[in-house]
């Protein structure tokens, strides 16, 4: 079953363009993810984990 995958991608013009675009899809993302994470203010992260303990 590989053989007839490998084959059918083998003749596609420009698959390996494609790979490499999701790698690069990939990695920008969680980079971007990172860097919200670490510029997140630490008020608001206090306040959205105080959030399950209101009783309001």
């Amino acid at each position: 079953m590989l053989e007839a995958i490998k084959h059918n991608m083998e003749t596609i013009a420009g698959v390996a363009v494609y790979p490499v675009v999701s790698l690069i899809i990939f990695f920008s993302f969680f980079i971007g993810l990172g860097f919200w994470v670490f510029s997140y203010k630490k008020e608001k992260i206090e306040e959205l984990s105080q959030l399950p303990l209101n009783d309001n």
